[in-house]
């Protein structure tokens, strides 16, 4: 596999910020003398944690509020070009090693993970173009899995947190559809239930926009606005005609780093509550309402106050680290020597690299983790993460609600995979969930 050419421009994301996008050919092996030309777009996070690889910004404030990405671009014209092209590279991980290489930093914050990681995710989809397979079987060839499982999509349908400006804490509000024998029939009851949900706020007066994800950003007066989201939803999945908890489930992702404090204190509906007293609220919900997955419920600095919600909670419910573990396994390491959380959210551009990302859900697998292979609140109509979902087997995935294209593009793909894969596919279903016994 010969690079012949790399070249990066800065586009725009779902929020009209900059990103990077990347164009690689390679030589075409099935037709000499012939070019074979894939691209790919990194992804931006909004709600990020400290221990994530650096997306390297311009800082120019005259230029997208200094958000562009031009330093980046050039990193790949004038740095990452010149050094592979022209390389034979025979597989991911040793062009993957290269990049690391050219960088030089384990957090990518020579080059930057929005220089490096368009130009991995390219190289594999033109590896996969070349040899005319899916970039999923190409990506199960080196996960070592059968490529063959639909995921279960966690549909974020309310918004709150960095998402949203409603004065929700909690980011995230999401059905879990894993109660069917297929994905799209479980796509169909996600993207009834969001349109029911729409109805619901419509007639109690409160606003249907949307936020970064598509979920709705509904203002809920009074006290315990959480628990008037979670009761919208459930009448919502019962108004469209299914059965919380058998059909539809579901999650939440609290982002709580985003709302605790300095002394590890959580800033929650109107008051300071120490960790115990976050758990003891997240025990409560997993018992009242049909929840199957909670992530970041506590700080990414609060490690005993996450060892005690795993203990507490963690046999029945999911309990996932993003902005604990941010896709490094490093820190999946000693969550596991901890027996911290039992899963962990998959994004590519925290570690920076395909590798690295296959890396890091191989451990997560081998130590009895779920992954949820995810979106960032920043995409883009890049699809690479629907065929990462399916080529590692993981069984969930996390892409945003039933509105906005960037979120739909990753929804249709994986129904068309799920076309293509024919008999041989299979949903994920409720088996890709843990604590799911008794509910």
């Amino acid at each position: 596999m010969k690079i012949k050419k790399i070249h990066a421009r800065e586009v725009l994301d779902s929020r009209g910020f900059p990103t990077v996008e990347v164009d690689l050919s390679i030589d075409d092996p099935r037709h000499p003398g012939e070019l074979t030309t894939a691209r790919a777009i990194v992804p931006s996070g909004a709600s990020t944690g400290e221990g994530e690889a650096l997306e390297l910004r311009d800082g120019d404030k005259k230029r997208y509020q200094g958000k562009g990405v031009l330093k980046a671009v050039s990193h790949v014209r004038e740095k990452i070009a010149p050094a592979l092209v022209g390389r034979d590279f025979a597989n991911q991980a040793l062009l993957d090693d290269a990049l690391r290489d050219l960088d030089g930093t384990p957090f990518k914050k020579n080059l930057g993970a929005n220089a490096l990681l368009p130009v991995s995710m390219a190289f594999a989809r033109a590896q996969a173009q070349a040899q005319g397979i899916p970039t999923y079987r190409m990506l199960a060839q080196l996960f070592g899995s059968s490529g063959s499982t639909l995921p279960v999509p966690l549909m974020n349908i309310i918004n709150g947190g960095k998402h949203a400006d409603n004065g929700l804490a909690i980011q995230e509000f999401m059905i879990v559809p894993a109660g069917f024998t297929r994905f799209s029939e479980a796509l169909r009851a996600g993207a009834e239930v969001f349109h029911r949900l729409k109805k619901i706020l419509h007639d109690k007066g409160l606003s249907t926009g949307v936020g970064d994800e598509g979920g709705f950003a509904p203002v809920f007066e009074g006290e315990r606005p959480h628990e008037q989201a979670l009761l919208s939803i459930m009448q919502a999945i019962t108004d469209s005609g299914y059965k919380p908890g058998i059909d539809i489930f579901l999650a939440l992702d609290c982002a709580a780093s985003e709302f605790c404090d300095e002394s590890r204190q959580y800033n929650f509906e109107g008051r300071k509550r120490p960790a115990r007293e976050m758990i003891d609220l997240y025990s409560q919900w997993v018992d009242t309402y049909p929840i199957i997955s909670i992530e970041d419920g506590l700080s990414e600095h609060d490690w005993e106050g996450w060892a005690e919600a795993t203990r507490a909670i963690g046999g029945r419910c999911q309990l996932v680290g993003d902005d604990l573990f941010v896709t490094n396994p490093a820190y999946l390491r000693k969550g596991i020597e901890t027996k911290t959380a039992n899963a962990i959210l998959i994004k590519l551009n925290q570690i920076g690299t395909v590798t690295e990302t296959l890396e890091t859900m191989k451990l997560a697998a081998q130590s009895g983790y779920a992954s949820i292979t995810s979106h960032r609140s920043g995409e883009s109509e890049d699809v690479f993460i629907s065929e990462l979902a399916v080529a590692t087997d993981c069984g969930q995935i996390k892409t945003g609600s039933a509105s906005r294209t960037d979120r739909i593009a990753k929804y249709n793909q994986l129904l068309r995979i799920e076309e293509e894969l024919g008999e041989r596919s299979r949903f994920a279903g409720k088996g890709a969930f843990r604590g799911l016994k008794g509910k």
